[in-house]
């Protein structure tokens, strides 16, 4: 049965500090946090999703017809009505379907994939179904391109998928897989009336090592959120594919990998370009970039049925703060008011900063004032669900940890993937906060703040300090992490 979440009324808690940690340039202590109200129904309430959703239309090939001839269900197996349904049953509030292409797929997601999202509609009225694809990236990987829904919606996708996709094309073209295709792609996206939104899926999947980039590299990532900001403004945190240990009567299969990541692991369920602190994703944001992570599925075969994979909300969350309309949700994908989490680790997550009469929330931009009182105020309040997960669990949270960075501009190398500003400032545990019901609220003062920075929250229910590299025939239910996206901090 579904549980709805609805937005309530924020705990008032007071926090005795036992402990601190201190980051370079920055000391902190706790502070008694003072009494908030959740934010109204009009600021939006967490809602859960997935943007990366495969059906029967994630066609196989038959490559002895010419053209080659599309098989229903060859790579991913079920239709769009059952994802969509197995979504609600999981919890999701949101989804998005994504089908990926091959030489004249725009004519299969136009012709035969999207009717059966209209149906998905109908037969599933209480989630907000979106309309996409797993974009075949040129020069790169794969990415999820989430189209606002609007009447021209199947147009809009066609055209796009037709034009810049780089398997449409039959013969093969390979002047579309290549970068120039890409910003021309992005180039024609960021002009439409209403711009999709693209997250790079799987980034690090093809790396062969440690920050030995494969398919996907941080010189296209600046390059993509460069050409269109509004469009490229992110990647997956947590891959999908993530049941790749499991065997289909609940087992471990000793050789079994989460996310597929077959070269150089996962670590925590989580892509190396986001896990390290003070790796890509701070390298980005240290240039100050709206770059966000999420968390998805990657369905195309559940693990009961032999695949890889969970459901739509089964495992893996990412949670954007907004109502429940298409145009809000993708707004919050956006613009980063976001938090991704695993195993249902935790249901909500708001952090907020303050300083003087100024505060910010998940995805926004705090303004501190460089002379006078430069002390930020982090507040952190967040749902750890008395209920179980899908795994029958009911996993706690056993570590929050708060991490700050500088933002010193544009980098000079386009391949750098470290920020060394970035360090963990804080961990807190149970003896650090107060906890009332489900909700836990910790506060902390980052004292003095004079460098444009950036705050970002990240739990865990395991004992390490961080994420280690996942073995192969890991239990990824052992193994929960959730992470919020970036508040910055501009010193004026």
């Amino acid at each position: 049965m579904k549980l709805k979440r609805k937005a309530l009324p924020m705990l008032a808690v007071s926090v005795l500090a036992t402990t601190a940690v201190a980051a370079q340039g920055l000391t902190g202590g706790f502070i008694a946090p003072t009494v908030e109200a959740k934010p109204d129904k009009k600021e939006g309430i967490w809602l859960a999703g997935d943007h990366h959703v495969h059906s029967e239309w994630s066609v196989g090939w038959n490559n002895a017809t010419n053209p080659p001839t599309p098989i229903r269900g060859g790579d991913a197996i079920y239709p769009i009505t059952k994802n969509a349904q197995m979504a609600d049953a999981y919890g999701l509030d949101w989804m998005v379907s994504t089908d990926h292409g091959g030489p004249n797929h725009s004519k299969v997601n136009l012709e035969q994939a999207y009717p059966e999202v209209l149906k998905a509609r109908e037969a599933v009225p209480g989630l907000t179904l979106f309309y996409g694809m797993e974009f075949d990236t040129p020069q790169a990987d794969h990415s999820s391109l989430i189209i606002p829904k609007n009447d021209q919606e199947s147009q809009v996708l066609y055209d796009i998928e037709s034009k810049f996709n780089k398997r449409d094309p039959f013969p093969a073209d390979p002047s579309r897989d290549t970068e120039a295709n890409m910003i021309n792609a992005l180039n024609y996206m960021k002009n439409l009336a209403e711009p999709p939104v693209l997250f790079a899926n799987h980034p690090a999947r093809s790396a062969s090592g440690d920050a030995a980039w494969g398919q996907d590299t941080p010189q296209e990532f600046r390059n993509w959120n460069d050409a269109a900001p509004n469009v490229s403004v992110g990647m997956e945190g947590a891959p999908g594919h993530q049941a790749g240990a499991l065997n289909s009567d609940g087992t471990l299969d000793p050789n079994g990998s989460r996310g597929g990541y077959g070269s150089y692991a996962t670590m925590g369920g989580f892509d190396q370009m986001s896990a390290k602190v003070g790796g890509l994703w701070d390298s980005m944001l240290g240039e100050g970039r709206h770059w966000w992570i999420t968390s998805t599925s990657d369905s195309h075969v559940n693990w009961r049925d032999g695949g890889s994979d969970f459901w739509p909300g089964e495992y893996s969350r990412t949670y954007v703060k907004a109502e429940n309309t298409h145009a809000d949700i993708l707004d919050g994908l956006r613009n980063g008011r976001v938090f991704v989490t695993t195993g249902e680790l935790v249901h909500e997550l708001d952090v907020e900063l303050k300083s003087g009469g100024n505060r910010a929330n998940i995805g926004e931009t705090l303004y501190v004032k460089e002379s006078g009182n430069s002390d930020v105020t982090v507040t952190i309040t967040l749902k750890d669900p008395s209920t179980n997960n899908s795994h029958g669990d009911n996993p706690k949270v056993n570590r929050v940890d708060l991490i700050v960075g500088e933002v010193t501009g544009k980098v000079a190398d386009r391949s750098t993937a470290v920020n060394p500003t970035t360090k963990v400032v804080a961990r807190f545990d149970e003896s650090d906060w107060k906890q009332k019901g489900e909700y836990i609220t910790i506060t902390y003062k980052l004292k003095d703040v004079d460098k444009d920075s950036y705050i970002r929250v990240r739990g865990t229910n395991t004992a390490e300090a961080e994420p280690s590299l996942d073995p192969k025939g890991e239990d990824p239910w052992s193994d929960l992490w959730f992470y919020s996206n970036p508040i910055f901090m501009n010193v004026k």
